[in-house]
C-alpha cells in the first residue's frame, strides 16, 4: 500500500467540542428533569411511528452533533414513557438521581473493562467495598462481606442474580451426581417469573410453584409437602427462592421458616428482595428479613428505590466458593500475576458474563451524595405517602384493599364489580397526568399503585387520589 492510499484516521469530536456539545446535553437533562410534569407520563405512540421517522439507511457521511441533540425533542421524546414523572406509580420506580447520572457519565468517559482487578483495580475495590458498607447498612449477615467468607456482586438485573444462583445450586447438585431432569426448584404462586424462566435456562426438569396464604405469603406446610412428595416420587429437590416484597403485593415469604426446611432437605435458599430490599436501609423493615442467617444467595435492586439509575443489582452469596468453582474458567490470556496471587477479587468468576461496566461508581456516589440518613427519609417519606393513600381507600366504602401494603406499594379493587376495576384502570390511564398499573390476584383484576419515584410529594398523590375519586 502506498503513501498516498493509505487510510487516514477517523475523526473524531475534538474535547472542545466534546465539551460543548456535553453541557448541551448536561442542560437538556435538567430542563427535562424541570419539565418533564408537562408531558403526558405514558407515551401514545402507535406502533412504528417511531422508526418510519428514521431514514432507511445508515448516513455515509458523519452529521453535525447539534443535529443528533436536536432529534432528542423531535424523534425520541414522543416515544418516551416518562419514569421519571413524579405522577409514575406504574410497575416500581425507576429512578435517575443527579449524583447517579453524573457518576454513570464519569464510567462511560472512562471506559474500563472490569472483568479482573487488573484490567482497573479501582472498579474492583470500590464495589467491593461499597458492597460491604451496604452489608451494615442493611444489617445482612456480616459474613456475606467479601473481606469475609461471602461478598457481594453487582449484576444487570435480579433476573440475572437469580438465574445465577440457580445455575450454581445445579452445579452442586450435579457435583453430588443429581441428573438436571430430576432437579426440583420451588417458588410461589406470586414469585417474580424469572425463577421460572431461570430454572427453564439453567435445565432444571421441575418448577413446583406453592400456593400462598392470606397474607400473600408462601404456604410454609405446602412446601414442606412438595418437597417430601417429590422426593418420595424420586426426584431431586434443589433449589427454593424466597421473596421479600414480591412483584404483585410486595408480599414477604416466611424467610426462617423456609430456610429450617432447606436446611433440613439440604436445598439451596435464595432471596429474591428487589424492590423491598431497599427498605431494610430502615431499622423498623428489619423483622421481615428474619432468618437470613440460613439463606445461601440473595439479591435487591438499587436501580428500583436507591436512587441509582439502571442498571444496578446487587447479589450477595454467603459462601463465595460455591460461586466461583461454578463459574471460573481460566483460558491463557487472563492469566495474570495479581489473580494468581489469590489477593484480589476477579469479578469474571461471579457471574456469567465476562465484560462489565463500572457499576460502582454510581452505587458509590449516590451513598455518598444522599448519605445513609438522607435515603432512610425518601424510603420512610414514600412509605408514609403509601400509608396515607391506603387509609383514605380503607375508608371509602367504593374500595377493598387487597393485599398487605408493608412498604410503598397499595393494590387494592372496587367493591362494585371486576368490570368497576377495569374501567377505572382505563380512566385514570386514559387521563394521561399519571400511570398505574392493573394487575390481577386470585384471578380478578386489582391495581396497584407504587410510590417511589425520585419527585413524587403529597401533591402527586393527592391528584391522584382526585382522579380515582372523579372516576370509580
Amino acid at each position: 500500500m502506498t503513501e498516498s492510499n493509505f487510510p487516514q484516521p477517523p475523526k473524531h469530536l475534538s474535547t472542545e467540542e466534546f465539551r460543548q456539545h456535553g453541557h448541551a446535553l448536561i442542560d437538556w437533562i435538567a430542563d427535562y428533569w424541570d419539565r418533564v410534569e408537562d408531558f403526558r407520563v405514558v407515551s401514545d405512540a402507535t406502533p412504528g411511528s417511531i422508526r418510519e421517522q428514521l431514514p432507511t439507511a445508515a448516513p455515509e457521511v458523519g452529521e453535525p452533533f447539534e443535529d443528533l441533540i436536536r432529534d432528542l425533542d423531535d424523534i425520541v421524546m414522543p416515544g418516551i414513557t416518562h419514569w421519571q414523572h413524579p405522577s409514575w406509580f406504574a410497575f416500581f420506580p425507576a429512578n435517575a438521581s443527579p449524583p447517579s447520572v453524573l457518576a454513570e457519565l464519569v464510567s462511560a468517559g472512562l471506559g474500563v473493562q472490569g472483568m479482573l482487578w487488573s484490567t482497573s483495580p479501582a472498579a474492583t475495590e470500590i464495589e467491593s467495598h461499597v458492597l460491604d458498607w451496604l452489608v451494615d447498612l442493611l444489617d445482612l449477615p456480616a459474613y456475606w462481606k467479601t473481606t469475609e467468607q461471602g461478598g457481594g456482586v453487582l449484576q444487570m438485573s435480579a433476573s440475572d442474580s437469580t438465574h445465577t444462583a440457580l445455575v450454581v445450586a445445579r452445579h452442586q447438585a450435579t457435583n453430588r451426581g443429581v441428573q438436571p431432569g430430576s432437579m426440583v426448584a420451588y417458588a410461589s404462586t406470586q414469585t417474580h417469573s424469572s425463577i421460572q424462566k431461570g430454572a427453564t435456562v439453567a435445565g432444571y426438569g421441575h418448577v413446583r410453584l406453592i400456593d400462598v396464604d392470606g397474607q400473600q405469603a408462601m404456604n410454609i406446610e405446602a412446601l414442606q409437602s412438595a418437597v417430601e412428595e417429590d422426593k418420595a416420587n424420586g426426584l431431586s429437590p434443589v433449589f427454593v427462592a424466597a421473596s421479600l416484597g414480591t412483584t404483585g403485593t410486595t408480599g414477604v415469604d416466611p424467610i426462617e421458616a423456609m430456610g429450617a426446611i432447606c436446611k433440613e432437605h439440604d436445598l439451596w435458599l435464595h432471596v429474591d428482595a428487589a424492590y423491598a430490599g431497599n427498605a431494610m436501609i430502615c431499622p423498623e423493615f428489619r423483622h421481615y428479613q428474619a432468618g437470613l442467617e440460613l439463606v445461601d444467595s440473595y439479591t435487591f435492586n438499587p436501580h428500583k428505590w436507591l436512587m441509582v439509575n439502571f442498571d444496578c443489582s446487587v447479589f450477595y452469596v454467603a459462601d463465595r466458593g460455591p460461586l466461583i468453582d461454578c463459574l471460573s474458567i481460566l483460558p491463557p490470556y487472563l492469566k495474570n500475576e495479581a489473580s494468581a496471587s489469590g489477593a484480589v477479587i476477579d469479578y469474571r468468576d461471579w457471574h456469567v458474563p465476562l465484560g462489565r461496566r463500572f457499576r460502582a461508581l454510581k452505587l458509590w456516589w449516590v451513598i455518598r451524595s444522599y448519605g445513609a440518613e438522607g435515603l432512610r427519609e425518601m424510603i420512610r417519606y414514600h412509605v408514609a405517602l403509601t400509608q396515607q393513600l391506603a387509609d383514605r381507600l380503607d375508608r371509602d366504602p367504593r374500595f377493598e384493599i387487597v393485599a398487605p401494603h408493608p412498604f410503598a406499594l397499595v393494590c387494592f379493587r372496587c367493591t362494585e364489580s371486576d368490570e368497576a376495576t377495569s374501567r377505572l384502570i382505563e380512566a385514570v390511564n386514559k387521563v394521561g397526568s399519571v400511570a398505574w398499573t392493573g394487575s390481577e390476584l386470585d384471578g380478578r383484576p386489582m391495581i396497584r399503585v407504587s410510590i417511589g419515584q425520585r419527585s413524587t410529594e403529597q401533591s402527586h398523590v393527592d391528584a391522584l387520589w382526585d382522579l380515582i375519586d372523579e372516576h370509580a
